[in-house]
């Protein structure tokens, strides 16, 4: 990532109040992390490495972010689910159409532009294997983004859980061209 220029200016971030909840959206989902998995980095996550910090966040009110390639200043949705379970980081979130990139990001999906996901972490505890990979065992999770590249390539959405019928991906892909569609009327009316 590249320096930031330090402009001097200062920045104070408030929550917005509990009140305020999201009814709408595109749902996705899929797994942002796979356990035991050697990624591009050399690095593996072992199972349970993020049970602290979604208990952390889950105590403190607070959820992972949705972002766009991992840039803060672009927020596109909003992660209603994010779990382990065996296999690995289970995501389920709903990519706001409101917002101009989360609008960018369903139709990429829906024309299989993209189907990346990444994790943005900070690592608590992790040691090196024999072969010098970084076993990370507990990782304090801030965000999970919809990107092109990830680091870990079977990290993608639309993965199937164990128990899901093989309709599913199909079924949120209808779902999200059906949004756009509404979504692509809308702008159509507003312009007219």
């Amino acid at each position: 990532m590249p320096d930031i220029l330090d402009t001097g200016l200062e920045h104070k971030f408030a929550r917005l109040g509990d009140e305020l909840t999201v009814t709408d959206g595109v749902l996705i989902d899929g797994y942002a992390s796979l356990f035991g998995r050697v990624d591009q980095g050399g690095d593996i996550v072992k199972a349970g490495a993020y049970g602290a910090s979604l208990k952390r966040l889950a105590t403190g009110g607070r959820q992972v972010k949705m972002l766009w390639q991992h840039d803060p200043a672009q927020p596109i949705g909003i992660w209603d689910e994010v779990r382990e379970d065996a296999r690995g980081l289970y995501v389920k979130g709903r990519l706001l159409t409101e917002v101009e990139k989360g609008r960018e990001a369903a139709a990429l999906i829906a024309a299989g532009a993209i189907d990346g996901l990444s994790i943005g972490y900070r690592t608590k505890r992790a040691e090196k294997d024999g072969k010098g990979r970084r076993l990370l065992s507990e990782l304090e999770l801030w965000e999970v983004s919809l990107v092109t590249f990830p680091m870990l390539p079977d990290a993608r959405l639309g993965q199937q859980q164990k128990g899901d019928t093989p309709e599913f991906a199909g079924e949120w892909m209808r779902d999200l061209a059906a949004a756009l569609r509404g979504a692509s009327d809308q702008l159509a009316q507003d312009d007219t």
